[in-house]
């Protein structure tokens, strides 16, 4: 094995034990704002599911979106 590639694993793994997971403030910071990217992303994800799977309850409202070619995408894959 590459002696660099050990370097770095024993250098993690120690960093693991010694429970030092990050070198500075930075690399908390970046980790905050992955973290935060990551949350907005799922809580987008699940708004759009929630949207798609209630607004089509009222039949009124979905023969006036699909007229206006709004219609979304239902969880089973059908036009609302």
């Amino acid at each position: 094995m590459d002696p660099k590639v050990l370097d770095q694993f024993n250098d993690a793994l120690g960093r693991l034990k010694a429970k030092e997971f990050f070198q500075s403030d930075w690399d908390i910071a970046s980790c905050a704002v992955f973290f935060i990217f990551i949350g907005m992303v799922l809580l987008l994800f699940i708004l759009v599911l929630i949207r798609c799977c209630c607004c089509c309850d009222d039949k009124g409202s979905k023969m006036a979106a699909l007229r206006l070619g709004h219609g979304c995408v239902c969880c089973n894959g059908m036009f609302c």
